[in-house]
């Protein structure tokens, strides 16, 4: 078993009500019950503080993803471990993220299909893009690029909260 005292970032990406944030938080319990420091950030909440002000263009994504990226390698190299729940639609910035972490990176695939996703409407984002009250939503009508080799795959759509858990844990363990 790695030691996790050592700090890592856990990369949550997927998208829109995919299960993100909600294997995210019961990650975040189970390894805090493990006795290990945990920090969360969650897309929707670092929005509203650290980068409050950024769009959803292109570029502003990117920025938003980048200033997670660097809180989280901050941290994970104090010996936390990070968990990002965050859409990063965009592979490259992923990609660049994962670079600053020098090795202190597990990117997780949240795979559900789009229409399951859509079902789930977590915050209503797919019903108001329908209804032509919004654009630009990541899956439908602005891209997402799903991580080519990511360490883990977890298809919530297949699987329990506790098996989906269960899955990044052990790839955790591993």
């Amino acid at each position: 078993m790695p030691d996790l005292s050592n700090g890592l970032t856990v990369w949550f990406t997927g998208l829109p009500s995919s299960g993100k944030t909600t294997i995210a938080h019961a990650l975040e319990k189970r390894l805090l019950d493990a006795g290990l420091r945990v920090e969360v950030l969650d897309g929707d909440v670092v929005r509203t503080h650290l980068t409050k002000g950024l769009g959803f263009s292109k570029e502003d994504r990117d920025e938003n993803i980048r200033r997670i990226g660097f809180v989280a390698d901050l941290l994970s190299r104090n010996g936390v471990i990070v968990i990002c729940s965050a859409i990063s639609p965009y592979r490259a910035i992923r990609d660049e993220v994962r670079e600053l972490h020098d090795g202190r990176f597990l990117e997780v695939y949240v795979s559900t299909p789009v229409d399951v996703c859509a079902k789930r409407d977590v915050k209503g984002l797919y019903a108001k893009q329908k209804a032509g009250e919004m654009n630009g939503l990541t899956g439908v009508d602005d891209p997402y690029e799903p991580p080519l080799t990511p360490e883990v795959v977890v298809p919530t759509h297949e699987q329990t909260l506790d098996e989906s858990v269960e899955t990044v844990w052990r790839a955790l363990h591993s």
